[in-house]
């Protein structure tokens, strides 16, 4: 008797949205006042767990880090590194996450802001492990559940009785765990992480989120909002807001980290 075919997972984000909004990353951060506070969080806590676990990796991937942050540091160390990017960043390899992996072979690999965005995670995580040497550490770090609720909430007031798909759904720490698991990763472990920050306008708010590549891709978008719903959400944002006239939004940064053992 054969076997059904595998079913393909649904297709949640556009491939060609989220490869522009990566692009405008680097348009918007050629602004003096670009906010790149999310990568540089995720870069430091990536150099801080190899310090604790005293690992020296030998042959690195660094993927998503715009910034060139992560490599530079693990270069001026002595390891040799390949950095990838799905959009190919300031000429990184292009790397599809959902498809494997081109390069191996790597004792340590660290995947930054990409993997929230991908629509078959198990998948994206299978691909990790397998371009892992044996004995190789994965760190992957990405935006997770919990994320954004000021943003979330104030959307949905703009929208009233018919609220739009504007924000896509995110991993929560639990489900980390069972991914990890589920790709054959030794020793997992998942943790998460806040972010807060305080912003003066609603347009700060978004125009960090859009500066980080954060912004939703979705495959199916909400439409762009209109003036009566724009009132609404100027509106909800001055609620939202404090003594001082600030609103504290959260980033919740997920981080997956695993082994490959064999």
């Amino acid at each position: 008797m054969s076997l059904p075919p595998p079913v393909a997972p649904p297709r949640i984000f556009a491939s060609l949205r989220r490869l522009a909004a990566r692009r405008r990353i680097l348009a918007l951060q050629a602004r003096a006042d670009a906010a790149r506070y999310i990568i540089d969080d995720m870069v430091e806590d990536v150099e801080d767990r190899l310090g604790f676990l005293r690992f020296e990796p030998q042959r690195a991937l660094v993927i998503g880090d715009w910034t060139g942050q992560l490599a530079a540091a693990l270069t001026a160390r002595g390891v040799e590194v390949v950095t990838a990017d799905p959009a190919g960043l300031h000429g990184a390899m292009v790397l599809d996450e959902e498809r494997p992996y081109p390069v191996a072979g790597f004792d340590f690999i660290a995947s930054l802001g990409t993997l929230d965005t991908v629509n078959d995670l198990p998948g994206a995580l299978i691909h990790l492990r397998g371009a892992l040497a044996p004995g190789g550490l994965m760190i992957a770090k990405f935006m997770g559940a919990g994320s954004l609720p000021q943003l979330r909430a104030i959307l949905m007031a703009a929208d009233g009785d018919r609220p739009a798909a504007r924000m896509h759904p995110m991993v929560d720490v639990r489900a980390g765990g069972q991914l990890l698991q589920r790709a054959g990763f030794a020793d997992p472990v998942v943790d998460g992480h806040g972010v807060d920050v305080r912003f003066r306008s609603l347009a700060g708010l978004v125009g960090d989120v859009r500066a980080q590549g954060c912004g939703a891709v979705l495959t199916h978008a909400g439409p762009a909002l209109g003036k009566a719903a724009m009132v609404r959400a100027l509106a909800a944002f001055d609620a939202a807001a404090d003594d001082d006239g600030r609103v504290i939004e959260r980033f919740e940064i997920v981080t997956l980290s695993g082994w490959r053992k064999g």
